[in-house]
């Protein structure tokens, strides 16, 4: 961060220029007095007795690119903000936690929120007006930014009493709205009535043709189809567990087959503007990567549908390759705004994307040897990927005309139908879509890419831990679980102090790829240390290295010190005594990331089973308790805790494999654990080793033994054990009983 005394920034330049976070980097340049977070900026809104504009966006955000180049780079605007308030930039990947102190302020008063972020705030930091993107000049519908401005600043001149008491019950309230808690006595919620309401929820959202649990936009939401998946888990003989089912996969495909899938360069977009998943916002965040690669494994483990074994695969092909980090770990963020040419001058939204016909004719000119004559590669693949002469963008999802007569790629028609139409084999049609797939990304890289957001966060490296672990499980690829290990020792050298065992939330890429941190390092949130001990426990069911088991138990440890509230229950998203931080929060929605609360139930069960320490179970069924209200009214709110709500009551399984861990009959059993869907089972890997750290936490696991020598697999719950079984197919009944 920047601090005080420091020598004048170069000319040009504001005090951004020496963060390390891109996003401020990228308004280093702006002619606004702009400050990062820090005492140095509410020094001077005291001194000087000056309101606080903040703004808070993210590196790959179209909509705060747009902002800035409509106010933030006018000269005029600049002058303004500069001499009537202190102007901070945060980075809301670096900083949730004053994100989200403030987001709860704009969607409490104005009824939404999003990025970029602007709100106005007293010297003392108390907020009093916000909302999101603001046009530079008034119109018929908008008052504009600068009216804003001065209109702020006059008030404060003239009613300057009446604000800081406006500011201080507002505060207040917030504090009044944003308590979760509970007493004592209260306990977790039953399952089947959170099972059953969110489900109704999730069934009643559900859009029966295109998939996806609204009309538009539409985000991924992964939590919602673990849900679904954990909910025909346990009701797999009834029609609603069908349901639960049929809606995942259904949804699953039409993502992938829709425009929020990229085509040719793999992974997924951020959402889709329409609710045919056609037209997306076109960043691809980190978080998303990691969360569809376990979902689309886990509708493979179920389904046994190689389709989506397929989209997982392209996943992690574009997250290794693109947001992939030398050093080992990975990139947040692609954005969705590029230059279309060289020589252009101004970026546009999904340039790097989009197709007009006649390129895709240029590239694919060969004739189609079988088809009638004429017939090219181009025809075959625009009419699969429903490429259009004009533009197949509806002009209501492109209000700014950058996509005028461009075409978003979206599986248009079904590979059977297109072979009919063309008279061709079904392997010969595949061979053809690869080719022109293969001949459009040479094209696309020869276009400048979009910005990438090199910051590297604790949280999201979790999350993509996970992906590749549960991935390299399901599908069998050694190499997807070598790279989540990779991972998880980039985040123990870059992004951990081993001295205080705490986490860091970031780190960035500096020159020739060197990882560097901010001259005050940030500490870890409670998402740091949620998604990276649960990426870590599935980094051990893949790998089976006890080291990763361990760790991940230090860090609970350590996450339990920083952030448990032992009054209300539950943990708060941000460490104690941060003076600058108005409000302790407990977040209380899963959105396009799980609530850090919800995943750590499943968490604190996971790492009571390999440790025996019960304690962690009390604590799942004290955040339960917490969010009891919520769960049994609007559980579609927190789809991930009500997923963990039947995974706290049905118990988990302690699924203990003995063997050797090279021997191929050991590797049967463990192939057959992976292969089967089971949401409240832990893999233990019982090697023979009685001086390892299982053996230590667990004495049971001595007890345990080979039957005539070979590879025994025992299914434990409530301490009690199942009679040993030493066949992959008794194995698989006992799992599914």
């Amino acid at each position: 961060m920047a601090t005080a005394g420091r020598s004048s920034p170069p000319r040009r330049a504001n005090r951004l220029i020496y963060e390390r976070s891109p996003y401020l980097q990228q308004h280093a340049h702006n002619p606004v007095d702009w400050y990062p977070w820090g005492q140095e900026a509410f020094d001077k809104a005291k001194r000087e007795n000056k309101l606080i504009f903040l703004s808070v966006g993210y590196s790959t955000c179209h909509w705060c690119h747009v902002m800035e180049e409509e106010s933030f780079k006018n000269q005029e605007i600049g002058e303004i903000m500069s001499k009537n308030f202190v102007c901070i930039k945060v980075d809301r990947e670096e900083r949730p936690d004053v994100d989200k102190v403030y987001m709860t302020f704009v969607q409490a008063t104005s009824g939404g929120g999003g990025w970029p972020m602007s709100v106005w705030l007293t010297p003392d930091l108390r907020p009093f007006v916000g909302g999101t993107y603001f046009p530079p000049e008034d119109s018929a519908h908008h008052v504009g930014f600068r009216t804003v401005l001065l209109r702020i600043a006059e008030q404060w001149r003239q009613n300057q009493e009446a604000l800081l008491q406006s500011s201080q019950r507002i505060l207040e309230a917030l504090r009044s709205l944003s308590r979760v808690g509970t007493q004592d006595q209260q306990a977790a919620p039953p399952a089947q009535e959170v099972l059953t309401t969110c489900f109704q929820q999730l069934s009643g959202s559900y859009d029966e043709e295109y998939g996806g649990f609204s009309q538009c936009p539409k985000f991924p939401t992964p939590v919602n189809l673990n849900f679904l998946f954990t909910y025909w888990a346990l009701h797999r003989t009834t029609p609603e567990g069908a349901r639960a089912l049929q809606m995942s996969l259904h949804t699953l495909k039409m993502m992938a087959h829709g425009g929020i899938h990229d085509h040719i360069g793999q992974g997924f977009h951020r959402y889709s503007t329409d609710r045919h998943w056609h037209v997306p916002h076109f960043e691809k965040m980190l978080y998303d990567q990691g969360q569809l690669a376990v979902v689309y494994s886990r509708a493979f483990q179920i389904s046994g549908d190689e389709f989506f074994a397929d989209v997982a695969a392209d996943i992690l092909l574009y997250a290794s390759r693109d947001l992939g980090s030398p050093a080992g770990g990975f990139y947040s963020a692609e954005d969705a705004d590029s230059y279309p040419t060289a020589t252009s001058s101004e970026k546009r939204e999904g340039a790097f994307c989009v197709w007009a016909a006649e390129e895709v004719r240029a590239l694919l000119p060969d004739p189609v040897e079988g088809a009638a004559d004429g017939t090219t590669l181009g025809d075959v693949f625009m009419h699969y990927y429903g490429v259009k002469e004009d533009g197949n963008v509806s002009p209501r999802k492109d209000p700014h005309k950058e996509l005028q007569g461009k075409n978003v790629l979206i599986a248009h028609s079904s590979p059977e139908l297109t072979a009919a139409h063309f008279g061709l084999e079904p392997g010969q049609l595949s061979a053809v879509l690869q080719e022109g797939r293969r001949r459009l990304q040479a094209a696309r890289a020869q276009r400048p890419r979009p910005h990438l957001d090199t910051k590297m966060l604790a949280s999201w490296n979790g999350l993509m831990i996970s992906g590749f672990a549960q991935a390299g499980a399901v599908l069998a690829k050694q190499e997807y679980v070598s790279r989540a290990a990779q991972a998880a020792g980039f985040v123990r050298r870059h992004l951990w102090e081993p001295g205080s065992g705490r986490l860091l939330r970031s780190c960035y890429r500096g020159e020739a790829d060197v990882v560097e941190q901010s001259a005050a390092p940030i500490h870890g949130f409670l998402e740091d240390y949620v998604f990276v001990i649960q990426g870590l426990f599935d980094l051990y069911e893949a790998s089976l290295d006890q080291s990763w088991l361990e760790w991940a138990l230090q860090l609970q440890h350590t996450q339990d010190k920083l952030f448990w509230d032992p009054k209300g229950f539950a943990y708060f998203s941000s460490e104690a005594g941060d003076p600058s931080l108005l409000l302790r929060l407990k977040d209380d929605q899963d959105g396009a990331e799980p609530a850090a609360n919800s995943v750590t139930v499943t968490n604190l069960l996971r790492a009571a089973s390999y440790s025996g320490h019960m304690e962690w179970v009390e604590k799942a069924g004290q955040i339960l308790a917490a969010f009891s209200e919520r769960l049994q009214k609007i559980p579609l709110a927190l789809p991930e805790m009500a997923r963990a709500t039947a995974v706290f009551h049905h118990t988990l399984k302690q699924v203990v494999i003995c063997g050797d861990p090279q021997g191929e009959d050991t590797k049967e059993m463990l192939s057959c654990v992976h292969s089967t869907f089971i949401p409240n089972k832990v893999l233990i890997l019982a090697d023979g080793d009685g001086a390892g750290f299982l053996y230590r936490q667990l004495p049971f696991l001595s007890s345990l033994e080979r039957k005539e020598g070979k590879a025994t697999a025992y299914v434990c719950s409530n301490f009690t054990c199942s009679l040993p079984v030493t066949s992959p197919c008794a194995l698989q009944e006992l799992l599914c009983a």
